[in-house]
Protein backbone atom coordinates (compact mmCIF):
# COMPACT_ATOMS: atom_id res chain seq x y z
CA UNK A 1 0.00 0.00 0.00
CA UNK A 2 1.36 3.26 -0.76
CA UNK A 3 2.17 6.04 1.75
CA UNK A 4 0.05 8.95 2.19
CA UNK A 5 2.23 12.15 2.52
CA UNK A 6 1.60 14.40 5.29
CA UNK A 7 0.22 17.35 2.59
CA UNK A 8 -2.14 14.92 1.15
CA UNK A 9 -2.98 14.03 4.67
CA UNK A 10 -4.01 17.63 5.19
CA UNK A 11 -5.80 18.10 2.22
CA UNK A 12 -8.18 15.49 3.09
CA UNK A 13 -8.77 16.87 6.82
CA UNK A 14 -9.68 20.41 5.08
CA UNK A 15 -11.99 18.70 2.74
CA UNK A 16 -14.02 16.77 5.79
CA UNK A 17 -13.78 20.00 7.58
CA UNK A 18 -15.27 21.98 4.56
CA UNK A 19 -17.97 19.50 3.95
CA UNK A 20 -18.94 19.65 7.79
CA UNK A 21 -19.01 23.49 7.35
CA UNK A 22 -21.44 23.35 4.38
CA UNK A 23 -23.30 20.73 6.12
CA UNK A 24 -23.95 22.94 9.10
CA UNK A 25 -24.66 26.25 6.64
CA UNK A 26 -27.17 23.57 4.70
CA UNK A 27 -28.90 22.72 8.24
CA UNK A 28 -29.52 26.41 9.13
CA UNK A 29 -30.88 27.51 6.06
CA UNK A 30 -33.22 24.94 6.16
CA UNK A 31 -33.93 25.66 9.38
CA UNK A 32 -34.41 29.40 8.87
CA UNK A 33 -36.65 28.30 5.72
CA UNK A 34 -39.47 26.69 7.30
CA UNK A 35 -41.77 27.87 10.16
CA UNK A 36 -44.40 26.34 11.71
CA UNK A 37 -43.12 23.02 9.81
CA UNK A 38 -43.89 25.01 6.73
CA UNK A 39 -41.53 26.05 4.22
CA UNK A 40 -41.49 29.54 3.23
CA UNK A 41 -41.00 30.59 -0.05
CA UNK A 42 -38.87 33.33 -1.35
CA UNK A 43 -40.90 35.37 -3.84
CA UNK A 44 -39.10 38.08 -5.98
CA UNK A 45 -39.43 41.77 -5.49
CA UNK A 46 -38.74 44.55 -7.09
CA UNK A 47 -35.32 46.20 -6.10
CA UNK A 48 -33.20 47.20 -8.81
CA UNK A 49 -33.49 49.55 -12.88
CA UNK A 50 -32.80 47.72 -16.12
CA UNK A 51 -33.51 49.53 -18.85
CA UNK A 52 -35.16 52.36 -16.98
CA UNK A 53 -37.45 49.73 -15.58
CA UNK A 54 -37.94 48.33 -11.81
CA UNK A 55 -36.88 44.37 -12.39
CA UNK A 56 -37.51 41.27 -9.77
CA UNK A 57 -34.61 40.53 -7.57
CA UNK A 58 -34.78 37.64 -4.74
CA UNK A 59 -35.34 39.56 -1.18
CA UNK A 60 -38.30 39.37 1.75
CA UNK A 61 -39.93 36.05 3.13
CA UNK A 62 -43.20 35.21 1.30
CA UNK A 63 -45.01 36.86 4.11
CA UNK A 64 -43.62 40.37 3.26
CA UNK A 65 -44.69 39.88 -0.66
CA UNK A 66 -45.99 41.27 -2.71
CA UNK A 67 -44.11 45.34 -2.16
CA UNK A 68 -47.92 46.22 -1.99
CA UNK A 69 -51.86 44.51 -2.69
CA UNK A 70 -52.58 46.42 -5.50
CA UNK A 71 -51.93 45.52 -8.93
CA UNK A 72 -49.92 48.03 -10.64
CA UNK A 73 -47.36 47.48 -12.99
CA UNK A 74 -44.04 49.91 -12.88
CA UNK A 75 -44.11 52.43 -16.06
CA UNK A 76 -40.78 52.88 -17.49
CA UNK A 77 -38.76 55.38 -15.20
CA UNK A 78 -38.33 58.95 -15.94
CA UNK A 79 -34.67 59.78 -16.38
CA UNK A 80 -34.37 61.72 -13.17
CA UNK A 81 -36.21 58.53 -11.17
CA UNK A 82 -34.04 56.18 -13.12
CA UNK A 83 -30.90 58.07 -11.46
CA UNK A 84 -32.26 58.13 -8.26
CA UNK A 85 -33.38 54.64 -8.53
CA UNK A 86 -29.37 53.91 -8.91
CA UNK A 87 -28.21 56.41 -6.39
CA UNK A 88 -30.29 54.61 -3.67
CA UNK A 89 -29.05 51.13 -4.70
CA UNK A 90 -25.70 52.19 -4.65
CA UNK A 91 -25.97 54.52 -1.26
CA UNK A 92 -28.34 52.31 0.34
CA UNK A 93 -27.65 48.91 -1.32
CA UNK A 94 -31.79 48.58 -1.89
CA UNK A 95 -34.39 50.89 -3.01
CA UNK A 96 -36.82 51.46 -0.67
CA UNK A 97 -40.40 49.61 -1.42
CA UNK A 98 -42.29 52.95 -1.61
CA UNK A 99 -40.53 54.42 -4.57
CA UNK A 100 -41.23 50.71 -5.98
CA UNK A 101 -45.11 51.06 -5.20
CA UNK A 102 -44.78 54.49 -6.35
CA UNK A 103 -43.09 53.73 -9.70
CA UNK A 104 -46.60 53.20 -11.98
CA UNK A 105 -46.97 56.89 -12.36
CA UNK A 106 -43.68 58.60 -12.85
CA UNK A 107 -45.51 62.37 -12.05
CA UNK A 108 -46.59 60.98 -8.80
CA UNK A 109 -43.40 59.39 -7.98
CA UNK A 110 -41.58 62.21 -8.82
CA UNK A 111 -44.00 64.52 -6.23
CA UNK A 112 -43.61 62.02 -3.75
CA UNK A 113 -39.69 61.76 -3.75
CA UNK A 114 -39.43 65.53 -4.22
CA UNK A 115 -41.65 66.15 -0.95
CA UNK A 116 -39.77 63.79 0.86
CA UNK A 117 -36.29 64.93 0.36
CA UNK A 118 -37.48 67.89 1.15
CA UNK A 119 -38.88 67.13 4.42
CA UNK A 120 -36.48 64.40 5.75
CA UNK A 121 -33.45 65.74 4.05
CA UNK A 122 -33.77 69.56 3.68
CA UNK A 123 -32.82 72.84 5.15
CA UNK A 124 -34.20 72.83 8.51
CA UNK A 125 -33.80 73.71 11.87
CA UNK A 126 -34.64 70.28 12.82
CA UNK A 127 -32.10 67.75 13.21
CA UNK A 128 -32.63 64.73 10.76
CA UNK A 129 -32.60 62.56 13.77
CA UNK A 130 -35.44 64.37 15.48
CA UNK A 131 -37.63 64.69 12.11
CA UNK A 132 -37.77 60.83 12.38
CA UNK A 133 -38.91 60.78 15.57
CA UNK A 134 -41.63 62.58 14.58
CA UNK A 135 -42.19 60.00 11.39
CA UNK A 136 -42.18 57.38 13.82
CA UNK A 137 -44.24 58.83 16.51
CA UNK A 138 -46.84 59.65 14.41
CA UNK A 139 -47.09 56.29 12.43
CA UNK A 140 -47.16 54.74 15.80
CA UNK A 141 -50.28 56.31 16.46
CA UNK A 142 -51.45 55.37 12.79
CA UNK A 143 -49.95 51.66 13.37
CA UNK A 144 -48.75 51.93 9.89
CA UNK A 145 -46.72 48.44 9.75
CA UNK A 146 -44.20 50.06 6.48
CA UNK A 147 -43.30 53.29 8.62
CA UNK A 148 -42.99 52.17 11.85
CA UNK A 149 -40.09 49.12 10.32
CA UNK A 150 -38.31 51.65 7.53
CA UNK A 151 -38.10 54.93 10.15
CA UNK A 152 -37.70 52.85 13.34
CA UNK A 153 -34.64 51.79 11.62
CA UNK A 154 -33.17 55.29 10.92
CA UNK A 155 -33.94 56.72 14.20
CA UNK A 156 -31.87 53.41 15.48
CA UNK A 157 -28.97 54.68 12.71
CA UNK A 158 -29.18 58.16 13.48
CA UNK A 159 -29.35 58.10 17.24
CA UNK A 160 -26.76 55.11 17.42
CA UNK A 161 -29.30 53.88 19.86
CA UNK A 162 -31.62 50.77 19.52
CA UNK A 163 -33.77 51.39 22.05
CA UNK A 164 -35.00 54.85 21.54
CA UNK A 165 -35.72 52.93 18.34
CA UNK A 166 -38.06 50.26 20.32
CA UNK A 167 -39.39 52.86 22.64
CA UNK A 168 -41.02 55.55 20.32
CA UNK A 169 -42.35 52.63 18.28
CA UNK A 170 -44.22 51.27 21.16
CA UNK A 171 -45.35 54.43 23.38
CA UNK A 172 -42.92 57.46 23.31
CA UNK A 173 -43.76 58.50 26.39
CA UNK A 174 -41.71 56.04 27.86
CA UNK A 175 -38.63 57.07 26.40
CA UNK A 176 -35.92 58.86 27.81
CA UNK A 177 -36.30 62.39 25.79
CA UNK A 178 -35.22 65.90 27.01
CA UNK A 179 -37.88 68.74 27.03
CA UNK A 180 -37.06 69.78 23.19
CA UNK A 181 -38.08 66.06 22.02
CA UNK A 182 -40.59 65.60 24.23
CA UNK A 183 -42.52 68.77 23.18
CA UNK A 184 -42.02 68.44 19.58
CA UNK A 185 -43.69 65.07 19.76
CA UNK A 186 -46.40 66.03 21.97
CA UNK A 187 -47.27 67.99 19.39
CA UNK A 188 -46.86 66.19 16.58
CA UNK A 189 -49.40 63.02 17.97
CA UNK A 190 -51.99 65.52 18.93
CA UNK A 191 -51.73 66.86 15.22
CA UNK A 192 -52.22 63.10 14.48
CA UNK A 193 -55.09 62.09 16.83
CA UNK A 194 -56.80 65.20 17.20
CA UNK A 195 -55.67 68.13 14.87
CA UNK A 196 -58.94 70.28 15.55
CA UNK A 197 -57.62 71.11 19.13
CA UNK A 198 -54.40 72.25 18.30
CA UNK A 199 -54.33 76.22 19.46
CA UNK A 200 -51.91 78.32 20.43
CA UNK A 201 -50.60 76.65 23.62
CA UNK A 202 -49.90 74.39 21.65
CA UNK A 203 -47.45 76.18 19.60
CA UNK A 204 -46.42 78.70 22.40
CA UNK A 205 -45.08 75.08 23.94
CA UNK A 206 -43.04 74.67 21.14
CA UNK A 207 -41.53 78.16 21.32
CA UNK A 208 -40.72 77.87 25.16
CA UNK A 209 -38.97 74.47 24.27
CA UNK A 210 -36.82 76.79 21.68
CA UNK A 211 -38.56 76.19 18.52
CA UNK A 212 -38.59 78.85 16.30
CA UNK A 213 -41.88 79.51 14.08
CA UNK A 214 -40.42 78.01 11.20
CA UNK A 215 -39.20 74.46 12.79
CA UNK A 216 -43.05 74.28 13.99
CA UNK A 217 -44.02 74.72 10.32
CA UNK A 218 -41.44 71.88 9.67
CA UNK A 219 -42.98 69.55 12.68
CA UNK A 220 -46.49 70.47 11.12
CA UNK A 221 -45.82 69.40 7.67
CA UNK A 222 -43.73 66.11 8.55
CA UNK A 223 -46.59 65.12 10.74
CA UNK A 224 -48.77 66.06 8.08
CA UNK A 225 -46.85 64.28 5.39
CA UNK A 226 -46.57 61.10 7.22
CA UNK A 227 -50.28 60.76 8.48
CA UNK A 228 -50.68 60.76 4.53
CA UNK A 229 -47.87 58.00 3.76
CA UNK A 230 -49.20 55.77 6.47
CA UNK A 231 -53.18 55.73 5.65
CA UNK A 232 -51.48 54.94 1.82
CA UNK A 233 -49.27 52.45 3.04
CA UNK A 234 -52.32 50.36 5.30
CA UNK A 235 -54.97 51.35 2.14
CA UNK A 236 -52.29 49.48 -0.38
CA UNK A 237 -51.09 46.84 2.27
CA UNK A 238 -47.35 48.02 1.36
CA UNK A 239 -44.37 46.52 2.94
CA UNK A 240 -40.97 47.43 3.70
CA UNK A 241 -37.86 46.14 2.58
CA UNK A 242 -37.07 43.21 4.87
CA UNK A 243 -33.24 44.46 5.68
CA UNK A 244 -35.08 46.91 7.63
CA UNK A 245 -35.45 44.73 10.49
CA UNK A 246 -32.05 43.63 11.49
CA UNK A 247 -30.63 47.56 10.66
CA UNK A 248 -28.61 49.19 13.09
CA UNK A 249 -29.52 46.34 15.94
Amino acid sequence: MAKISKKTKTKAVAARSSAKTASKISSKVGARATVAGKKSTLKPTLTAIKGGRAVAAPAAPADDMPVMALNLPPVRLSPAMSAYFKKCQEKLGFVPNVLLAYAFDNAKLETFAAMYNDLMLGESGLSKLEREMIAVAVSSQNRCYYCLTAHGAAVRQYSGNPLLGEHLVMNYRVARLNKRQRAMLDFAVKLTQSPWAVEEGDRERLRRADFTDRDIWDISAIAAFFNMSNRVASATDMRPNAIYHSLAR
